[in-house]
């Protein structure tokens, strides 16, 4: 007997549920048959402007060597890099196995998010910068938004430990720390209290990592 109603309860629940989403599809489907010409020309027209800003977007994101994965050759380099785009992937890297491993997820992921920059530079050459953001393991990846580096991905220990990782898994690593666009993104909440360094200023940062 306490079964069945449950179930009567239940099904009531289920019916509620659907009958608000009826009403919610029926509310915009009367919307939309309201709309006169008027009011779909803006539409339109609000459509196109959005395109057309995307599409500048685009230009200026390949105009800066967005859309590839690149390397730096000179620390002076990095700083235009940085100063050009709002968001930027930096690898540094030496040349081992490791680094070659992110290598290949990082080629992925530029082509798939125009949106950033992805470079690498190696750090055993670029002794000013891998002092001045305390690099010590590699690969590391610096996260930098807008001039600062704002977080960091140090080895593969945040990306499952081993080196068989997917490029999801590195990808919705970047989409959490919002260097990246990414529909995917896991809902976990950013951490407040991350370590935010400019590149135009040093500032202390310990660190327990060794290469």
């Amino acid at each position: 007997m306490a079964d069945s109603k449950v179930q009567e309860i239940l099904e009531k629940q289920v019916l509620s549920v659907v009958k608000a989403v009826e009403d919610q599809l029926d509310d915009e489907i009367a919307a939309l048959d309201k709309l006169d010409e008027d009011d779909l020309e803006v539409l339109r027209e609000r459509r196109l402007q959005q395109m057309k800003k995307m599409a500048e977007k685009r230009r200026r994101w390949i105009s800066l060597g967005h859309g590839e994965y690149t390397e730096i050759h000179a620390e002076k380099e990095f700083f235009s890099v940085v100063k050009a785009s709002d968001r930027v992937v930096c690898h540094f890297y030496r040349e081992n196995w490791p680094c070659k491993v992110m290598d290949k997820h990082l080629g992925e992921l530029a082509k798939q998010h125009i949106e950033t920059r992805f470079v690498k530079i190696q750090a055993e050459k670029s002794p000013f910068l891998a002092d001045k953001l305390k690099i010590v393991v590699l690969p590391t990846l610096a996260l930098i938004k807008k001039a600062k580096v704002d977080d960091y991905v140090v080895g593969f220990d945040q990306l499952g430990g081993t080196d068989d990782f997917t490029t999801d898994v590195l990808e919705e690593r970047l989409a959490k720390a919002q260097v990246i666009f990414y529909e995917g993104e896991s809902s976990m909440p950013k951490s407040t209290n991350q370590t935010k360094r400019s590149v135009r200023q040093s500032e202390t940062h310990d660190s327990s990592d060794s290469e």
